[in-house]
């Protein structure tokens, strides 16, 4: 299982493989705000763990492990936004609470925000009772 760093790596390079067709040490190194040498340290432990094939000046492709953890990895982030917008958590702070908490909770706990979040797509008419809830909540304090 990889670690939480690892996982940040592979979500990012699973997005950009998505987004541009590659992913390089620079592009990497910029969007998780980290030193282009430590990218390349951690593409080596990624190869060598067998998540990405990794070829000095070459570049990288993931694996098919590494293809289903990245997008795993990437569908656990996109969850955890809608869940959290769903219970009314400001926009602005969605990303950052995403980044704070999705290496904490357990797949099954995953699983179980999935069900919940399914439940509300479902019924738009749940989503608007559960604000009203909130407001009320909320006048009353």
């Amino acid at each position: 299982m990889p670690t939480p760093s690892m996982e940040d790596y592979l979500e990012r390079i699973y997005k950009l493989i998505d987004q541009k067709g590659y992913a390089r040490v620079s592009d990497i190194a910029e969007g998780l705000e980290v030193h282009p040498s430590s990218v390349t340290k951690m593409i080596q432990k990624l190869d060598k763990d067998e998540y990405l094939i990794y070829e000095k000046y070459r570049g990288l492709v993931l694996t098919s492990k590494g293809k289903k953890m990245g997008k795993r990895l990437v569908d656990r982030h996109q969850l955890l936004e809608d869940f959290l917008g769903i219970i009314g958590v400001n926009p602005d702070y969605i990303y950052k609470d995403v980044e704070g908490i999705e290496h904490h909770l357990s797949w099954d706990s995953i699983t179980q925000i999935e069900t919940l979040v399914e439940y509300f797509r479902r019924d738009p008419e749940r989503v608007a009772e559960l604000q009203r809830l909130q407001n009320e909540l909320i006048s009353d304090s």
